[in-house]
């Protein structure tokens, strides 16, 4: 290892390995990029080293003793409490995962939530959490998981929170290459960096002017937005999926798909994913600047200036 560079492991929870798939799609920079550009070390990745998991065992060994530095922890997955708060549903070598990630993050100097479930339990703290799942320092919205609110890492940070599920790549790769740099992270109330959840999905989605027009849908396969009817939350979802696509080609609502919220602390939120709740005739969350006052009154006067293309054009095939 050399002594310039950052060490950085990976260590699963709780978790299904969607965020590791989802970094071998990061192209900018891609993993490889990451690892040959950046002053980066992988100690390692469950899905991409090539050594024994014995050799796992001698790195975390040598992490918790002192003689090996830690730079960046990386978790995918949420953290399993049950049974009764032992975490013994989730083990390794015969110990609690849980109490494996509390030791890491002791020596490490950032803490990474790779995904929804290691940043808030995600779906698997879903009702009803049979196995008692949180996060690494959050709980759903609330403060407080593994790690306790004040808890800080050894550069200062709280658990930094790459929230999705899975992850954008591009998401995972450029902030552990800003880590790498040394550049300070700004972070939003859910310690999420504010780079890349501060736009809303809502934003370059192509859908846009029929949201703007009221041109709502009913049914997929149709062009008009999904948001009034058919659950979309891009408007109220912080994510760069329609600004920086997946693959570079798409994204879930260009392909005809409602944004599902993932990157929230409530993901996924008790009801249907593909049926907008509502109080009365109006959605129950609302674009974000948007009051509910205004709201039927703004949308019945956009349907009836919208242009005679958008309505043909939702017409179309």
């Amino acid at each position: 290892m050399a002594k310039d560079k950052m060490t950085l492991l990976w260590f699963q929870t709780g978790s299904c390995g969607g965020d590791t798939m989802a970094l071998l799609s990061a192209d900018r920079p891609s993993f490889s990029d990451l690892l040959n550009d950046y002053p980066i070390e992988l100690l390692w990745q469950p899905s991409l080293s090539v050594e024994s998991v014995n050799n796992l065992n001698d790195l975390m060994d040598h992490i918790i003793q002192g003689t090996l530095p830690l730079d960046i922890l990386c978790i995918e997955g949420s953290i399993i409490t049950g049974p009764n708060g032992s975490g013994m549903f989730d083990t390794f070598r015969k110990t609690a995962k849980k109490n494996w990630v509390l030791k890491l993050a002791e020596k490490a100097r950032f803490v990474l939530a790779m995904g929804t479930c290691a940043a808030f339990g995600g779906v698997h703290a879903a009702p009803p959490n049979p196995t008692d799942c949180i996060g690494l320092q959050m709980d759903k919205s609330e403060p407080g998981g593994l790690l306790p609110p004040e808890w800080r890492s050894g550069a200062g940070y709280p658990v930094i929170n790459l929230a999705g599920c899975p992850v954008h790549p591009n998401t995972m790769t450029k902030t552990l290459a800003m880590i790498a740099s040394g550049i300070i992270l700004q972070l939003d109330e859910l310690n999420r960096p504010k780079e890349f959840f501060s736009s809303l999905v809502h934003q370059g989605c192509t859908r846009n002017e029929y949201h703007e027009y009221d041109v709502e849908e009913a049914e997929f396969g149709t062009n008009g937005c999904m948001f009034f009817n058919l659950g979309c939350k891009g408007p109220y979802t912080q994510a760069t999926c329609n600004t920086d696509l997946w693959n570079g080609r798409s994204s879930k609502t260009r392909a005809g798909v409602p944004c599902f919220g993932c990157t929230s602390p409530e993901f996924p939120e008790d009801e249907g994913l593909f049926k907008t709740e509502k109080l009365g005739p109006i959605p129950s969350k609302l674009p974000v600047g948007v009051e509910r006052a205004n709201y039927i009154a703004y949308k019945n006067l956009a349907k009836a200036a919208a242009p005679e293309r958008v309505k043909k054009r939702k017409m179309e095939p």
